[in-house]
């Protein structure tokens, strides 16, 4: 089951990157009128989002690959993730408009980045000696 996993994770984390990949870059280059349809977003978020998905990508590769590096590029991902939410707090208390589902989705987001990183440290990193 260890060996499987890697190639079951990685089309999921490769799904979830190509939209999250589809769906910020929608926002910050306002393709589709999809900025209209956001209402307030809050665009350091939405660019936090961006970077995430390449990461994704990458990490996806990396599944497949078995590289140690993937743990690391997730936790890079999750900490770009944590500090767009406790930037978006900030935002909040400084009275910047945002929408209530953005909190939701970060929480949503920040726990399955969390969970790909663990999913890869004990399938690739733990037993691999690099």
């Amino acid at each position: 089951m260890k060996k499987a996993l890697p190639y079951l994770v990685a089309p999921i984390l490769a799904a979830f990157g190509l939209l999250t990949l589809f769906l910020s870059s929608s926002v910050i280059f306002d393709l589709f009128g999809v900025r209209a349809q956001e209402g307030n977003y809050v665009l350091f978020v939405v660019w936090a989002n961006f970077l995430s998905s390449l990461c994704y990508l990458f990490a996806a590769y990396g599944f497949i690959e078995n590289k140690k590096w993937t743990v690391t590029l997730l936790g890079i991902s999750s900490s770009i993730l944590i500090a767009a939410f406790v930037g978006l707090f900030i935002h909040i208390g400084a009275g910047g408009i945002y929408e209530t589902k953005t909190i939701g989705a970060m929480i949503f987001r920040i726990t399955l980045t969390v969970i790909f990183a663990a999913l890869a440290y004990f399938t690739i990193a733990r037993n691999k000696k690099q």
